[in-house]
């Protein structure tokens, strides 16, 4: 059935059509046509943030815990560049959003009238695509095709800019299901040749390592399943990068833990040392590589990639697999058969060996709570809720890469690439409205936190029973680390001073409000905050100088790794230090 309907309407249709069943946003002049249209349909619930980049962060979480595409709409001009650092990070970290903003009407742009911005050359270098659209008449058609773009093939954000007069103008709306649109098909399966190539490398590995990344999880369960079935024809270790985190179990005997800059002595070292490297769905990022020349100098790589364009861009790679992870792995697992694959007894001997390193020991005080047990006992007091863990960035992020423990894909949500503080609390509110039945903590930095700390209202408002978990150490931590290690501790500007009250602030927006400030207070204020049935913030009080290690300097080889006490394994250079 065809009728006549309005461009707001045709939208709020459309994506209705894309299923889709949550909207965060914030309105303003340029998209009042689309939030009268979303009044007066019920279909969609709309989640009114405190700030646009607080729609943006809160619709990343809510696709990385649902698998579903998150959706932002904005206003013009400050709308949307509020709210495109959460483009950004979603951009890097390859996120499937749809980013609708409005547009001053078309008559005037170009003309800097009120709230005008370029949103459209703003987002170009941060969008997989991008859209203005003039005519109502393309609005059905434009939201089908971003939708199909920013979840297949790499996700990430697509933008569609609306002006305000053809959110008002009328088109012909037809019903029906969405069109898939052909100009867009990124290749799944990679070729036969190549598959075969890959199953005779990996048959003949000696010392194999699976280097897994984000892009396992963003394919779909399934993709981790495949994983763990290769592992298991193949026993080669796995280690995982930060955005990986979960597609693999890290209660396996052949989990090696996160790697790269502040991962694992055995993961680092495994990579160093390793003959073969199966890279899937991971990009060789900087903070994994370390010094590029120095970066698994012996070792043959396939790199399983979606994106034809990740592949040979940082790292060499011996034989490229383009295609989806989990149709890729399948054909590996078809293609090995029963072919029979080396004996690992003595790579898995010497993996043993790095472990007894112990690299994730930390110091402990009667003084004050170690951050790192305090993440230990919240990972083993909430293990058997299966909580979604949100984190905002730095020192605390890290602590929880390297202390809570993930056993399924879509409960670790971060800000890996772009490394946004003020991530973790509006993506626990996404995710908690995708799940609203399930356990979701951020766990936070005192300075981080107050990035987006308004969105507490946010939670208030919506009844969403998000825990914050503060790592309190009264400084912006993982700068104060660099300053101690590089900058011969001139802490420039990385003191936390005058901190709210956090219980105060918790009671002010109608939160609980936990204070824990001994060791002994440790496991009743965790327990505290999991029994009430609304949101909370814990403030826990920590060493205030502890330092993250492991840790690789900047421009440093992952044989260059600082451990706990200063130790050095391998000689830092002054070049690698000066790096970080």
């Amino acid at each position: 059935m065809s009728e006549e309907r309005s461009g707001a309407n045709i939208l709020v249709e459309s994506l209705v059509r894309q299923g889709v069943e949550f909207v965060f946003g914030y309105p303003g002049g340029a998209v009042l046509p689309i939030y009268d249209a979303l009044f007066q349909d019920e279909r969609i619930r709309h989640i009114l943030v405190r700030h646009e980049a607080g729609a943006a962060h809160a619709a990343e979480g809510y696709a990385r815990a649902t698998g579903k595409p998150g959706v932002v709409l904005v206003t013009s001009g400050p709308g949307a560049t509020n709210a495109m650092t959460g483009v950004a990070d979603a951009f890097m970290d390859s996120i499937p959003l749809v980013v609708i903003t409005g547009q001053v009407p078309t008559s005037v742009i170009g003309s800097d009238a009120f709230q005008e911005a370029d949103t459209i050359g703003m987002s170009r270098h941060c969008t997989k695509h991008n859209y203005l659209v003039r005519d109502p008449a393309q609005l059905a058609a434009t939201i089908d095709e971003a939708f199909q773009i920013a979840t297949t093939g790499r996700p990430g954000p697509v933008l569609i800019d609306i002006p305000k007069d053809v959110q008002i103008a009328s088109a012909l709306w037809h019903d029906g299901a969405p069109q898939r649109h052909i100009r867009y098909n990124p290749r799944e399966r990679a070729e036969a040749g190549d598959i075969a190539r890959a199953v005779s490398m990996i048959a003949a590995a000696e010392r194999p390592v699976l280097y897994t990344g984000g892009g396992v999880i963003n394919s779909g369960p399934r993709a981790a399943e495949l994983l763990r079935e290769l592992q298991a024809k193949t026993g080669a270790p796995v280690t995982s990068t930060l955005m990986g985190l979960g597609a693999f179990p890290a209660d396996s005997a052949d989990w090696l833990g996160m790697l790269g800059m502040h991962g694992t002595y055995e993961a680092n070292m495994a990579m160093n040392q390793a003959d073969l490297i199966v890279c899937v769905g991971a990009r060789f990022d900087d903070r994994v590589t370390g010094r590029l020349d120095a970066f698994a100098p012996n070792s043959l790589k396939i790199h399983i990639d979606i994106d034809r364009s990740s592949i040979n861009k940082t790292v060499h790679v011996d034989l490229p697999l383009v295609g989806d992870c989990a149709q890729v792995l399948a054909q590996i697992l078809d293609g090995l058969g029963d072919h029979q694959t080396r004996d690992l007894s003595d790579w898995k001997a010497r993996i043993d060996g790095w472990k007894q390193r112990n690299s994730l020991s930390y110091p402990r005080s009667e003084d004050a709570i170690a951050p790192q047990y305090a993440v230990q006992r919240l990972f083993e007091m909430t293990r058997d809720r299966d909580p979604i863990i949100s984190t905002e960035v730095g020192q605390h992020q890290m602590w929880a890469a390297q202390h809570f423990h993930f056993f399924a894909p879509n409960r670790w949500l971060t800000s890996g690439g772009l490394g946004t503080m003020g991530y973790g609390l509006p993506a626990a509110i996404g995710a908690q409205c995708g799940h609203p039945d399930k356990l979701v903590i951020d766990i936070a930095g005192d300075a981080s936190i107050q990035m987006n700390i308004q969105e507490m209202g946010t939670a208030t408002q919506y009844r969403l029973p998000v825990k914050v978990f503060i790592l309190n150490n009264e400084w912006m931590g993982m700068v104060r680390q660099w300053q101690e290690l590089t900058y011969e501790s001139r802490f420039s500007n990385s003191y936390s001073d005058s901190l709210p009250d956090f219980v105060k602030l918790a009671e002010a927006y109608g939160w609980k409000g936990i204070r824990i400030e001994d060791e002994s207070q440790l496991d009743a204020g965790i327990q505290g905050m999991i029994d009430h049935d609304g949101p909370v913030i814990v403030d826990c009080l920590v060493a205030k100088d502890t330092n993250c290690f492991p840790m690789i300097p900047s421009g440093a080889a992952h044989t260059e790794m600082l451990l706990h006490g200063d130790e050095v394994v391998g000689t830092v250079s002054d070049e690698a230090k000066a790096l970080v």
